[in-house]
């Protein structure tokens, strides 16, 4: 058997895990410890993420014609590539968070959503919170004017209901002079 056949299953196995990938991350692990690196892979498993070292050729003939071919200027010396098909910020977010306990852990660079950036850009991409967190943030701004709406009608009903509402409007609304009606004279005159 030669060689290339022997390959070919490996740049399958590498274009089927980019294939309707949001993001592709390499990184540089060297330096990682074993238990680092096992920290790690576990974080990025429990995320979804595949976290996978391929020897750099085979990524490059699986990245060929894709979107991720621009990750091919950062597969030189060891590269692993963290791949998510569902969140496209994990990747960074994950390894980021990880890289300021382990320093020696770097992203070279990465495709999120078809859009190529460097390291820097990557960083940037780390920051976004995940999808989760974002609508949580949007529940819990939509659920503040309803909760502060009840909490009012509570204090209401609690001080007397309608009738201690419409109290406090008129003790807040301006005096305004009576008007009289041209009835009320008339009802005078036939009391004497």
């Amino acid at each position: 058997m030669a060689k290339v056949e022997l390959k070919q299953p490996i740049i399958d196995e590498i274009a089927e895990n980019v294939k309707g990938a949001q993001s592709v991350v390499c990184v540089d692990y060297r330096g990682l410890t074993v238990a680092e690196d096992t920290d790690l892979r576990r974080q990025l498993r429990t995320a979804g993420v595949v976290y996978k070292v391929y020897k750099n050729t085979m990524m490059n003939f699986a990245f060929k014609d894709t979107e991720f071919e621009s990750l091919a200027p950062h597969l030189e010396g060891p590269t692993a590539i963290a791949i998510s098909k569902d969140d496209a910020t994990a990747p960074a977010r994950i390894i980021a968070k990880f890289a300021k306990t382990a320093p020696k852990l770097e992203i070279k660079g990465g495709v999120v959503e078809g859009v190529y950036y460097d390291a820097a850009g990557m960083g940037s991409i780390a920051s976004i919170p995940s999808r989760e967190e974002l609508l949580s943030k949007l529940l819990g701004s939509i659920q503040s004017p309803i909760a502060n709406f009840a909490r009012v009608m509570n204090q209401l009903a609690e001080k007397g209901g309608a009738g201690a509402a419409a109290e406090a409007k008129a003790e807040s609304a301006p005096a305004e002079a009576p008007v009289e009606t041209a009835e009320a004279p008339a009802e005078e005159a036939k009391a004497e």
